[in-house]
């Protein structure tokens, strides 16, 4: 090798030395803005506004809602991350119709396909409820989550025996709590209803229970047959009675899953045109109306408020078709992610009636026990991204965009049927909803 060829590669050399060192120095420099931007975002996530929007003094909140078959699993997350970030509730009330169980849920459809998988009916039963557990109760983490059953807990091969016991601790947790305060004054009590309730099993995982906090009674009744029986009606006359006695409860607040008769929503409700059987039609009228007009007398001294879902839309002042003497304060929110209805026939959307909406119903309980009741929408901005990565994005738009009986009266099903109608069940639509409808 010449003296020139020999300069040329000590050069070369030189240079490739100087390039890796640029670049270990080029590294460091990323290294060091990379630590940078993380401590700035930290910073910033530490800084930034937060949405929580405290409660006023003395007062206190919880939420309701209920229907959240076909796209609960993605609708219910929002529900719990935007409640929570926002108002802290003291608790979360579910009124009922958990998955459809008529046929597979959309959500769980969109999440097997996700997988590669393919869902089966017999497959998809066996899921249903612990999907339900997973994805709608398990969100909201420690704020205590109350259950109620509906209409859709009944259909075969679901029966309210297996709902009892796959929610036995839901069930359970609000009479283990009032226990000793419920027996005492059970016992004390001399009416026929609290008696009869004496004589059976307190600590029993049937779904209707009580529950009291903050000179509030909370009555989650089951309706889930159309019907209140005997032995429930007995129940709610001697935690009627004893809550009228106790001076230390201001405010009863009454939720099920059908709304009571005689609604301006009675065309899905509790004594409705769905129930063919003449004898069970009356029954379910007369039970309803029972409850009704014990409540219509309880409030002559103290307040009451009716909650129900059944129907999937959000509408307030549901009695304020009865006489100002014999009205209750009612809302239906059926509005934690079914397939949405239209609004009864008459009504015009507005603030206290809206259909095409998911969301919750908030109560803002004031010091002297009267309750603040405000709408809460969720969008498809509220879902947590850990949520969203569960499913095609297709799922979610539709979900939001298409889910609606409202927009789309006769599209199809997407999802396969597992179980035919029943004629005599009043989980069956009533006749003035929209075709192709069954089993809403």
């Amino acid at each position: 090798m010449c003296a020139a060829d020999v300069a040329k590669s000590r050069i070369n050399h030189g240079l490739l030395i100087q390039l890796l060192l640029s670049l270990c120095v080029l590294a460091v420099v990323i290294w060091k803005l990379e630590n940078i931007a993380r401590v700035f975002l930290a910073n910033q996530e530490l800084t930034k506004p937060s949405e929580f929007i405290p409660a006023a003094e003395g007062t206190w909140r919880f939420i309701v809602s209920g229907d959240s078959r076909n796209c609960g699993d993605v609708v219910m997350p929002a529900i719990a991350d935007q409640s929570i970030e926002r108002y802290q509730p003291s608790f979360y009330w579910h009124l009922g119709d958990l998955r459809a169980i008529y046929k597979i849920d959309e959500d769980m459809t969109a999440a097997a396909e996700k997988a590669g998988q393919y869902l089966s009916c017999e497959s998809y039963h066996k899921r249903a409820w612990q999907d339900f557990i997973d994805h709608q109760i398990v969100p909201f983490g420690t704020t205590r989550f109350y259950l109620g059953i509906g209409n859709h807990e009944t259909i075969p091969p679901k029966t309210p025996a297996e709902f009892s016991s796959q929610f036995q601790d839901w069930l359970l947790t609000p009479r283990l709590l009032m226990q000793s305060q419920d027996k005492e004054e059970i016992a004390a009590a001399k009416s026929g209803p609290c008696r009869k309730i004496a004589a059976r099993p307190y600590l029993s995982a049937v779904p209707y229970y009580h529950w009291v906090r903050g000179g509030v009674d909370f009555m989650s009744l089951d309706n889930s047959s159309g019907v209140f029986p005997s032995d429930q009606l007995d129940w709610f006359d001697c935690t009627l009675e004893r809550a009228h006695n106790n001076s230390g409860i201001s405010t009863v607040v009454v939720g099920m899953h059908e709304a009571l008769p005689s609604s301006r929503a009675s065309d899905h409700a509790m004594c409705d045109n769905a129930i063919n059987d003449p004898a069970r039609k009356r029954e379910s009228c007369e039970s309803g109306m029972h409850v009704y007009d014990a409540l219509v007398e309880f409030q002559r001294t103290k307040k009451v408020y009716v909650l129900a879902s059944h129907s999937h839309f959000y509408m307030k002042g549901i009695f304020d078709n009865q006489p100002p003497r014999n009205r209750l304060d009612g809302w239906i929110v059926g509005t934690a992610g079914a397939v949405r209805y239209a609004l009864p026939s008459g009504t015009r959307p507005g603030p206290d009636a809206k259909t095409d909406v998911y969301g919750y119903l908030l109560g803002t309980v004031l010091p002297n026990g009267e309750i603040d009741f405000k709408f809460q929408q969720v969008a498809e901005s509220d879902m947590p991204g850990e949520v969203r990565q569960q499913y095609p994005p297709g799922l979610i738009s539709w979900c939001y965009a298409k889910n609606s009986r409202n927009q789309e009266p006769d599209s199809e099903e997407t999802t396969n049927r597992c179980s035919p109608p029943t004629p005599s069940s009043p989980a069956l639509p009533v006749p003035t909803k929209p075709s192709g409808a069954a089993g809403h």
